[in-house]
């Protein structure tokens, strides 16, 4: 069985995976995004299958503790202020902010699955995922060929991300953002990476007026119906309305070319695909020793070596290069990947996800 560290990458876009969540409008409002509905950590992961030890005693804060937090964040006032960051936005958002111990026990305690791919996919690529995607195609038709147009990325691979990372906007997390991030900021792991990212949200309460409270996503800090970290929605966060601000988090329009526009500032190709699912040959071909995303072969050098289309057909003959990606090792299924995929590694480096994503994309692609 192959093994996975269920967890969210640290890339800029994005903070650790959580575990499986519930498995998995537009106009110009003059007041603050409403705030996500459900709940629940940012990213589709699975569970490991045995059954987990005894829960360990939540995390109780201290006076003390309490007190330190409070010293604590006097001095990131003081930096973010330096930054550039007004005594009126940081009254605004840290007046009222809390370390939560909820936080810092998900921080310390993420965990390790032991999941196939062949199960991860059965429980990502539901028949409900897919018929509401193609729904939220024919929905946002009009919408979604002016996004296309604009960022050169095609539509059914939006509509993926963004089915993949929070069930079309219905599962985008409940913490308030300020405080999680505070929180990891002071006690997590990595507290240089998480003040970093709590002074650009407190930018992002200033320049795109966000009310604090309503500013919710996961515990890790991903925002809205994308999953943008603070630093990401700088980069990539798009206002497609014209409406003065950037919100991914009720806005449609705003999260579907924000998605579109990562995908292509990070180099999407809009005139081929992500991949294909492949067959491998009984012979000849050491699967194991030839996947990786480090090697490369042509599309006829996978073909001399016996890679067949899935239905046994001979592979395309374009100019393409592509590596295979075997996730459940040479007996499971394969798959040959092209840069895009890539492309969807940097938003995610789960190769889970972004054979997921790209297969979703298939499904929302293809005829109904």
């Amino acid at each position: 069985m192959t093994r996975i560290a269920v967890r969210r990458p640290s890339l800029s876009r994005s903070a650790g995976m959580g575990l499986l969540s519930a498995l998995l409008l537009t106009g110009c409002a003059s007041g603050p995004p409403a705030a996500a509905s459900a709940p629940t950590p940012p990213q589709p992961a699975v569970p490991a299958q045995p059954a987990a030890p005894a829960t360990p005693p939540a995390t109780i804060l201290t006076p003390e503790q309490q007190a330190d937090f409070a010293r604590w964040l006097e001095g990131v006032r003081q930096e973010a202020e330096a930054q550039g960051i007004t005594k009126a936005t940081l009254d605004l958002a840290l007046s009222n902010v809390q370390e939560l111990p909820r936080v810092i026990d998900l921080d310390r305690k993420q965990p390790e699955g032991t999941v196939t791919f062949a199960t991860y996919a059965d429980r990502v690529l539901t028949k409900d995922r897919i018929q509401r995607g193609r729904e939220m195609m024919r929905q946002n038709a009009a919408l979604l060929a002016q996004v296309s147009a604009r960022y050169h990325v095609q539509p059914q691979y939006i509509v993926a991300l963004w089915g993949l990372e929070t069930n079309y906007g219905r599962i985008t997390g409940g913490f308030r953002i300020i405080d999680a991030l505070a929180t990891l900021a002071h006690d997590g792991r990595r507290p240089a990476y998480f003040r970093k990212e709590l002074i650009q949200a407190l930018r992002i309460v200033q320049e795109d007026k966000v009310d604090p409270a309503t500013m919710k996503g996961s515990w890790a800090g991903a925002m809205g119906q994308v999953q943008f970290m603070p630093s990401a929605f700088f980069k990539f966060a798009q206002d497609f309305d014209g409406c003065g601000r950037r919100d991914i988090w009720t806005k449609t329009p705003d999260v579907l070319a924000s998605a579109a526009n990562y995908l292509s500032t990070v180099g999407w190709d809009a005139t081929t695909t992500w991949g294909r699912e492949v067959t491998l040959p009984a012979k000849g071909l050491d699967a194991a020793a030839a996947a990786g995303l480090d090697k490369k072969r042509t599309l006829a050098e996978w073909g001399r070596a016996g890679v067949r289309t899935v239905d046994g057909k001979p592979l395309p003959a374009r100019a393409l290069s592509a590596s295979l990606v075997i996730p459940d090792g040479p007996t499971g299924r394969a798959f040959l990947v092209y840069d895009n995929y890539r492309a969807i590694m940097n938003w995610n480096r789960s190769t889970y996800f972004a054979t997921t994503v790209g297969l979703l994309a298939d499904q929302l692609g293809a005829a109904p």
